[in-house]
């Protein structure tokens, strides 16, 4: 049996009785937090941060000893696979991520370095480690990816992107050089997964930010049949315990059931769509996790409360709802709202569990 003294986390995921909600926020550690700030400025960059396990996992427990969360997250980036890669990430301030190369041709993509997570990412597993170790067993430790079209989009455009026109003309000129891009990705993504589960990850999350850019029929093809692919090839039990994994596609509102399809056990979900028409659609297949908009954080507590009490109600009784934003928490949240947000969670949510 599993040593967690908080397991509600992964309970949910797994639809077992718990006697509240669980809750943790997406981007929970970050620059919203002074604490945060500090130490990165310390580090001197994003990527020092990141690349340092002993910074990685203290900045990955900030939080904690601020909240009562129900989860830890990995402190990292969805881009350490196309660095690994050999793209060359860096970040320019105010701009976000960048990449000194792009892969536009079938020769870009066969240049690619085929990774081992255990050499090419050892910081991020000795980053996984390290905070398993110090959590103690206190709450469970969330592994993470990009998805293979989302990391893709980055690696094509060769940065942040609004018109997403480079990967789009791929996909519509040369489908196969992103094909075979995306499969590249996509045994990539499972190897680092599995690597993180190895390394002490007790569930994992596939971050797919940009599937919603795409049409029904492109999303299956270009985004989802990756993901499905990835779930597929992941660990899902280790040392008797399952692992369970989410899939949190944002903008996917109107593919709840084909991502449910894919054998995951949680879908994410925006706050684009109402939580309990989504569990009126998937409920009975998988747990739900969001999906408060971060927006509302920066209303006053009573409006943070009441936001919190209509997504619950909106979930109605039972288990399989794990609370979270639609997306990350933003820079200018003042960390008191945050701790507003998870305040009514923790007490308002017991009425909805029998356990």
């Amino acid at each position: 049996m599993s040593s967690l003294k908080n397991r509600r986390y992964l309970d949910a995921l797994l639809k077992q009785p718990i006697d509240r909600t669980p809750v943790w926020m997406m981007r929970q550690a970050g620059r919203y937090l002074p604490e945060y700030r500090e130490l990165r400025a310390q580090a001197g960059d994003f990527m020092s941060l990141c690349k340092n396990p002993e910074l990685a996992c203290e900045v990955t427990l900030q939080p904690l000893r601020r909240y009562p969360l129900d989860a830890a997250i990995l402190f990292s980036d969805i881009l350490t696979i196309p660095d690994a890669m050999g793209l060359g990430l860096y970040f320019e301030t105010g701009e976000g991520p960048k990449f000194e190369r792009t892969v536009n041709n079938l020769s870009d993509v066969k240049s690619l370095k085929n990774l081992d997570p255990n050499q090419d990412l050892k910081y991020v597993m000795d980053a996984v480690s390290t905070i398993h170790k110090a959590l103690d067993g206190d709450v469970p430790l969330i592994g993470f990816s990009g998805s293979p079209w989302t990391l893709a989009t980055y690696m094509v455009e060769g940065g942040s992107t609004r018109q997403f026109a480079k990967i789009k003309k791929m996909a519509f000129q040369s489908p196969e050089i992103l094909h075979a891009l995306l499969n590249k990705l996509a045994t990539s993504v499972i190897d680092y997964l599995n690597a993180q589960i190895d390394a002490g990850a007790q569930a994992v999350q596939i971050f797919d930010t940009w599937g919603g850019v795409l049409t029904p029929k492109d999303y299956r093809e270009f985004s989802l049949d990756y993901m499905a692919k990835i779930v597929d090839g992941l660990h899902r039990t280790k040392n008797g315990e399952k692992v369970p994994v989410v899939l949190f596609t944002k903008g996917g509102g109107l593919w709840l059931e084909q991502i449910a399809a894919t054998g995951c056990d949680g879908v994410g979900l925006d706050w684009s769509i109402d939580i309990g028409d989504a569990r009126s659609r998937i409920g009975d297949k998988v747990a739900l996790q969001g999906n408060m908009d971060p927006a509302i954080l920066h209303g006053t507590p009573e409006r943070i409360r009441s936001e919190v009490s209509s997504i619950l109600e909106s979930y109605g009784q039972g288990t399989g709802h794990v609370f979270n934003l639609g997306h990350g928490i933003t820079p200018d949240v003042k960390p008191e709202n945050a701790g507003a947000f998870i305040q009514a969670v923790t007490e308002l949510s017991s009425v909805y569990h029998n356990k």
